[in-house]
């Protein structure tokens, strides 16, 4: 992680206000950075309008006279129509303005989106971020990142903003890359989690006590910290949601079969992503897998407390 001592206090316009981008906006007009944000959503714009961030009307307002502008947003084809157009991103930017793409999308995105940059005179990152909203929320971020280091330094006040962790993996399409890995571990976690708890529960044990037994164990992990509780305690509030989830793990299968990588467990994930999806579960928090388990089990998972 970069020294807090070393700020260069960048301009930033933050594109996509949503369950990720608003904390992580907070955070970086609390640490003093000028902040230009837009989303189609004017309400979350006027929000954070009302704690000090500046207004953008469009995408390509929002890049004008920047040092660095970010996109958060769902998916890559909305990514592209930000960048793209009259009223894009790369109509506004003024040449050298870091583009620094934080959403969750294929690296072959990736790398067409850095190559319109470049074609504009700018550097781009990819630079997907774990830790969901409590991460966002309390500026603990992990940033995972596809570019070049002499670029992620001269954005390093924006970064220390908003997490604890940089990572520059490798060339643009690296980043990208990272996080489908990092989702598949996490989400096929929380599927065994999900397994184990069902198991339990079916046997007559306390899904609560089997957890605190095994958390301290090789089988602890934060995973299982974050997605236990959750599941005994019946709350599928979203933290990210298995919409997002499921997202992206339709973009690790698209990346596999295109690098001919056989992905037996992901590909089985996938199939109980889309039967959730298809049985009103889709804006559950992903530790709302274990609901698949618990229907073909004929279970639910509760503790007795």
């Amino acid at each position: 992680m970069f020294l807090r001592e070393e700020v260069f206090m960048s301009k930033v316009g933050f594109i996509g206000l949503g369950i990720m981008g608003k904390p992580m906006v907070r955070n970086l007009l609390k640490a003093g950075i000028e902040t230009t944000v837009y989303d189609i959503n004017a309400e979350a714009v006027e929000t954070l309008a009302k704690e000090g961030a500046k207004k953008g009307s469009s995408p390509k307002e929002t890049a004008q006279g920047q040092d660095v502008v970010i996109t958060m947003v769902p998916n890559g084809k909305i990514v592209a129509s930000l960048l793209q157009g009259e009223n894009g991103i790369l109509a506004g930017v003024k040449e050298g303005t870091i583009i620094a793409d934080m959403s969750s999308v294929t690296p072959v995105e990736s790398k067409q989106f850095a190559q319109w940059a470049q074609e504009k005179g700018c550097d781009f990152l990819d630079s997907p971020v774990s830790g969901g909203e409590p991460g966002a929320i309390n500026a603990t971020l992990a940033f995972m990142i596809g570019g070049k280091e002499s670029v992620v330094e001269k954005m390093k006040d924006v970064f220390d903003a908003m997490g604890t962790s940089v990572t520059v993996v490798g060339p643009n399409g690296s980043g990208s890359v990272t996080k489908l890995a990092n989702q598949v571990i996490v989400n096929l976690n929380i599927a065994a989690v999900s397994e184990a708890l069902v198991l339990a529960q079916k046997a007559g044990a306390d899904p609560k006590k089997v957890y605190e037994a095994i958390r301290g164990g090789l089988a602890g992990s934060v995973v299982l910290d974050a997605k236990a509780p959750m599941m005994y305690s019946r709350n599928f509030k979203p933290g990210g949601t298995l919409a997002i989830n499921l997202k992206d793990i339709t973009n690790v299968m698209d990346t596999a079969k295109s690098l001919e990588v056989p992905l037996v467990l992901t590909s089985e994930l996938q199939q109980i992503m889309l039967s959730l999806k298809a049985t009103g579960h889709i804006m559950d928090d992903h530790s709302g897998i274990v609901q698949f388990y618990e229907h073909i089990a004929g279970v639910e998972v509760k503790t007795a407390e």
